[in-house]
């Protein structure tokens, strides 16, 4: 095969125009994989803690749980994004629901997307199992 001396440089800038294009792809399936995880971790934990609530009707217990159950996060889940309703299970049990649900700010990996997204967490059990 032989080149014509006008195309000798043609595929490096092909290659040159291409590879923004593909690294800020590989990046975007990296920070949604994470997000992806993320996610999955907080609704695990947020299901700890209502299963801890629900059956200890103990406050302090579920939001051990759920920190407990969402150690890997970075930054680590603190009592404030945890949201206990109602505060307490009623002595009678019946039918009442405790929802146990979790705010998190995920910070981007990478910081080429902007600063983070705001997930969230939520489980629901009848009080007294």
């Amino acid at each position: 095969m032989t080149r014509r001396r006008g195309e000798r440089g043609a595929s490096a800038v092909e290659f040159a125009l291409i590879v923004p294009l593909l690294v800020l792809l590989v990046l975007g399936i990296a920070e949604f994989g994470h997000a992806f995880q993320v996610q999955g971790t907080l609704s695990a934990a947020a299901r700890e803690g209502v299963r801890a609530m629900a059956l200890q009707n103990d406050p302090v217990a579920a939001r051990t749980a759920v920190r407990n159950a969402a150690a890997s996060l970075r930054p680590a889940v603190t009592n404030t994004q945890i949201v206990i309703t109602p505060a307490t299970c009623p002595a009678a049990g019946g039918s009442t629901n405790v929802r146990v649900s979790i705010s998190y700010r995920m910070p981007y990996l990478t910081g080429f997307f902007g600063s983070g997204v705001n997930l969230s967490g939520t489980g629901v059990m009848r009080c007294n199992g």
